[in-house]
């Protein structure tokens, strides 16, 4: 092998490790690990929405009081339900916050509609309702572990994005945009929903 042959091999080996530290590979795989950590956000609040059919259906027999919480927990599955975030959009801020507050809004409605299910010992010990009511807080857990993690990927995506050398690769080749977290802490969620059993 000639030296010149020798420097060609040496060269080509060199810019193929500067290459790799520039983000060629890194980039996209931490925003394909974003994507698929959003797409688990998505399916377990997909879950929920799958369940609160079954907890209103179960819970017709409540007592007026519950009426109005079970048309609201009904109008805010279908406010939920129609507000979509594709993984082209985890980098807009507006429509992350908008499917947030929908979400926000249902977990809320569900929140006050268990904690009024509390004075109602037939609902309780009804067994269709003991179920349900266990899967979804067993969701509500899976929502709360599955936006963890994406929130994890994101941070690692953004902070990918953001650090040498990574960022050349992710700047001049990818155009890579950051990601919007999810905001999972809503106004007013420190404090426990109060129930007025007293109006008839």
């Amino acid at each position: 092998m000639t030296r010149f042959a020798s420097f060609r091999v040496a060269f080509a080996a060199a810019a193929a490790m500067a290459l790799s530290a520039c983000g060629i590979n890194s980039v996209p795989a931490a925003e394909e690990n974003a994507k698929a950590k959003w797409a688990d956000v998505e399916a377990q609040f997909q879950r929920r929405a799958n369940l609160i059919p079954n907890l209103v259906e179960v819970a017709q027999g409540a007592a007026e009081n519950e009426r109005t919480i079970l048309t609201e927990v009904t109008d805010a599955r279908a406010r939920a339900t129609s507000v979509n975030i594709d993984a082209a959009d985890l980098g807009d801020a507006e429509k992350m916050a908008e499917f947030q507050a929908a979400q926000s809004q249902l977990g809320q409605g569900l929140g006050r509609l268990l904690a009024s299910f509390e004075a109602y010992p037939q609902i309780q010990s009804n067994q269709n309702f003991l179920a349900l009511q266990s899967q979804l807080e067993g969701t509500e857990n899976r929502i709360a572990v599955a936006i963890r993690d994406y929130n994890e990927a994101v941070r690692e995506y953004n902070t990918t994005i953001r650090t040498f050398p990574d960022t050349i690769g992710a700047n001049i080749i990818h155009g890579a945009e950051p990601l919007v977290p999810y905001e999972a802490a809503t106004e007013g969620a420190e404090v426990a929903p109060t129930i007025d059993m007293t109006s008839n």
